[in-house]
């Protein structure tokens, strides 16, 4: 297998508390009291918090001032970005893709996926030009496409319409005593070292029964236990999701595994700013940093970890600054069944019926 990982990462000295999702601790602002379930959460904690976030130790370019290097209240150097996320070792294998030269086919796309989790119902449900199949019930079809080949970065067009990602919306800002679990900053890591500021929602599975449709349809899994409770996540303009990556660390790995799928759907246009970046990925027709811009409906796949488990850090990634108001849900699939943290009492097979139904509205087989 080519060079991958190798890399070790440097443990830093940071506050208790945080799961998991490259954060710097969680704040929990809801209009109902969250209880985690202690035995299997991937949330170590979520506080009632009514100061803002703290400044990210990330925010300093480097680690000197005055020639002096920079301390924490412990009195211990603040770690830097490459500190916290080393550069790729030499000899890594990155395969870009130029979308300006290349026609990238469903072959491409299939061989891309070789060493990551195994998307078997492709070939059924989307043609060789990566449109999908079947009668799309007067929506657009959607489309896959691959922004980058090693390790795979795959584009689904019209995964939702504008009607849908409105419900999603409406979803989050439901009053409903029986809503989602409004968490401020949300972000959970061991070292707490990632600056995210926004705003998440944890919803029910039977919320978002949509979203699990069309998830399975494209990923080709056979049921919902392997999928994470979804997230709605909005950013207002300044707010940011610095570099961090999606895999669970190991202390929570009991919970279903390791997350082998992310998939985040934009829900709203962003004019200015507001793209998924990945560090260490480049745009073959750019020559820049690999950046999936936010459209309406579109969503975007990529895997944290390899088919067998092992974390693949090549996908370390940041939602930029927002220059506008930007909505997305998200969610992962794990390697076996998992079981949600939030909402109380959320569970897949309570969505079963309804996913089942939306499928069957939306043709699926």
């Amino acid at each position: 297998m080519p060079l991958f990982h190798g890399i070790q990462r440097t443990a830093f000295a940071a506050p208790a508390g945080g799961g998991f999702g490259g954060g710097g601790g969680s704040v929990k602002k809801s209009k109902k009291k969250a209880k985690t379930k202690k035995s299997k959460s991937l949330l170590s904690e979520v506080e009632v918090v009514k100061t803002s976030p703290k400044k990210s130790n990330l925010d300093t370019p480097d680690n000197t001032q005055a020639g002096e290097p920079k301390l924490d209240k412990w009195g211990l150097p603040v770690p830097t970005t490459d500190d916290i996320f080393p550069p790729m070792p030499p000899g890594t294998e990155l395969i870009s893709v130029d979308n300006t030269k290349e026609e990238v086919t469903l072959s491409d796309i299939s061989n891309a996926l070789k060493n990551h989790i195994e998307l078997s119902k492709l070939t059924e449900r989307f043609d060789e030009q990566g449109v999908e199949k079947g009668d799309p019930k007067g929506r657009p079809p959607m489309k896959l496409g691959l922004l980058h080949r090693s390790p795979p970065v795959l584009t689904v067009e019209n995964f939702f319409t504008k009607e849908e990602c409105e419900q999603v919306q409406n979803v989050a800002l439901a009053s409903d005593e029986n809503g989602p679990v409004q968490v401020q900053s949300a972000t959970f890591s061991a070292l707490a070292q990632s600056k995210r500021t926004s705003t998440s929602w944890f919803c029910y599975y039977s919320q978002v029964p949509t979203l699990l449709a069309k998830a399975r349809h494209v990923l080709g899994i056979p049921t919902l236990e392997q999928m994470e409770e979804p997230q709605i996540v909005r950013y207002k303009v300044g707010e940011e999701f610095s570099w961090h990556y999606d895999e669970v660390p190991g202390p929570q790995l009991k919970n279903g595994g390791q997350r082998l799928a992310t998939l985040l759907v934009y829900l709203n246009d962003v004019a200015q700013g507001g793209g998924t970046v990945f560090r260490d990925l480049q745009d073959g027709s750019t020559g820049e940093m690999l950046t999936m811009r936010p459209k309406l409906g579109s969503a975007l796949l990529f895997f944290p970890a390899f088919g067998d488990g092992t974390p693949d850090d090549r996908t370390l990634h940041k939602g930029e600054v927002a220059g506008d108001e930007k909505w997305i849900i998200q969610m992962w699939i794990h390697e076996r069944g998992y079981v949600a943290s939030l909402p109380e009492s959320n569970y897949q097979e309570s969505a079963q019926q309804s996913v089942n139904d939306v499928a069957a509205s939306l043709g699926y087989r």
